[in-house]
């Protein structure tokens, strides 16, 4: 990783300490100066501000609240989907504004396709560790992962992707549109890099979720929990 982009990423994490978390939009932007695909998002602090960026990438959008206090924002009721007007817009951002802790809100364009899951969690004894399964809400119900130790290479992926349950899924099933498994090993390989440098740094990252197309697999939704002090 080149030293400036280096030195940007360890710039977010520094100013995260305090909080103990990454909070969203600074997650995407470390994972955007990784070299991941994330969606297009701003951080707005007003509904005004909101509904402008939205106008500008087009609805419909994805508004989720920010706070330092709310680390699972689904639990809190904290994601709307498929907010079509700048009265929705102006809607929710009033409804976030009650959630404790409250700084802005993120929006962002939807994205479509399959939904994974990529992780990674500092073992003590094993080191970096990366996760791929399949994700979004139901994760805690399918628990299918592949697990392997970084660095990883493309027959890693291979080999994640055949070890999960549901891996047919990925390569089209009974006439679904298979993703790009070129970018989702082009993500997981970049991904397990950017663990291994960050690894005195972080306790675990949570990608949930990924969501891959035929064309590109982009961070919907990120975590990056730190190492206490």
């Amino acid at each position: 990783m080149p030293t400036l982009l280096k030195k940007g990423i360890r710039n977010i994490l520094s100013g995260s300490k305090d909080v103990g978390w990454v909070l969203e939009p600074e997650a995407k932007r470390l994972f955007s100066l990784a070299g991941l695909d994330v969606p297009r998002f701003t951080l707005a602090t007003t509904a005004e501000e909101a509904a402008r960026f939205a106008r500008e990438i087009g609805y419909p959008i994805v508004v989720k609240v920010v706070s330092p206090r709310i680390v699972h924002k689904s639990d809190r009721d904290g994601v709307a989907v498929g907010i079509n007007s700048d009265g929705d817009v102006a809607e929710t951002f009033d409804r976030f504004s009650r959630i404790e802790g409250f700084t802005g809100v993120l929006v962002e364009e939807m994205i479509s396709g399959l939904e994974l899951m990529v992780g990674a969690k500092i073992d003590y004894q094993f080191g970096p560790v990366i996760l791929l399964g399949m994700g979004g809400t139901g994760v805690e119900i399918y628990r299918d992962i592949s697990l392997r130790m970084a660095p990883l290479l493309q027959r890693d992926v291979e080999s994640m992707v055949r070890g999960l349950k549901a891996g047919r899924l990925l390569e089209g099933y009974r006439g679904s549109e298979p993703i790009n498994l070129s970018e989702l090993t082009r993500l997981l390989v970049t991904f397990s890099s950017l663990v291994m440098d960050l690894e005195e740094f972080i306790e675990s990252i949570d990608l949930n979720p990924v969501i891959c197309s035929s064309t590109k697999c982009v961070v919907a939704d990120a975590r990056i929990m730190l190492k206490g002090k």
